[in-house]
């Protein structure tokens, strides 16, 4: 039984990272999306590229029956899933990301659904790799997570609370799976460079300018601390979480308002 990865949301940007980082070291991949087409197609794309076994699911948050469905084709393709990372997310800003979700006026069932992807579907889908996992006495699942669970952002409760609910989950994961080999641990991403943060160009909030390592992350950063705690190399780490911001949620407040305080002080002299 040859070993895969199961990659959530994995068409393009961090989740297509993560899907090449394990295809690299020949896992095979599993990768999903809302629309089966894409996902087949971007599936079709990493088996060419690397030479390993992959399957494109389209799956939409919710449906358990379908995730049921996924994981026993994947059975039925003599494929072991060792590794789960959970990409695929509601973004909880609604219809614009610069405005978000007004706590005043936003519905309750688009603050609802924010959790319903986040968290229960999340949840659904590990617990059909654990139950493969467990009968191996080996596994790792990798949540996606965000600095954003502990650096609240304008507008973005749901997604933020949402986060905060993962990070807890996957630390409850670690105790509840670890007696069957199952290790659960969380990447922390900051700002990466999307092509919508690039679109923005200079309307971008967030860039290398306030961090200190002067830099925020490209997809492959989160990649490769996702490939770091999904395989063997951190065989003895489990409920714990790994930041991957340029060192933004390790500051009091970016050294750019030093800066932007001491122009303002002489202009007022």
């Amino acid at each position: 039984m040859h070993k895969a990865v199961f990659v959530t949301g994995a068409t393009n940007g961090t989740g297509r990272a993560c899907a090449e980082r394990f295809a690299r070291e020949g896992y095979d991949v599993f990768i999903t999306s809302r629309e089966a087409e894409r996902a087949e197609a971007a599936a079709k794309e990493i088996a060419e590229q690397y030479g390993v076994f992959t399957m494109g699911f389209g799956l939409i948050p919710g449906d358990e029956e379908a995730v049921i469905e996924a994981f026993r084709r994947i059975d039925a393709s003599d494929r072991f899933v060792e590794t789960v990372i959970l990409n695929a997310a509601n973004l909880g800003f609604g219809t614009d990301p610069a405005k978000g979700l007004d706590f005043f006026t936003t519905p309750v069932d688009e603050f609802r659904a924010v959790f319903e992807t986040n968290l229960i579907w999340n949840y659904m889908i590990v617990r059909q790799a654990a139950l493969r996992m467990r009968e191996q006495h080996k596994g790792a699942i990798v949540f996606i997570s965000s600095n954003t669970a502990y650096r609240a952002i304008p507008n973005r409760a749901a997604y933020s609370a949402s986060k905060g609910g993962m990070n807890a989950m996957s630390r409850a994961f670690a105790i509840d799976l670890g007696p069957y080999g199952i290790r659960s641990n969380v990447v922390l991403p900051g700002t990466i460079k999307t092509e919508r943060w690039v679109r923005m160009g200079n309307k971008q909030i967030v860039n290398g300018k306030l961090t200190p390592i002067g830099d925020i992350s490209d997809f492959e950063d989160i990649a490769n601390a996702a490939w770091y705690l999904g395989s063997d190399q951190s065989k003895n780490v489990t409920g714990t979480e790994i930041t991957v911001d340029g060192g933004m949620t390790s500051q009091l407040y970016p050294q750019l308002l030093n800066t932007l305080a001491r122009r303002y002080q002489e202009e007022e002299i």
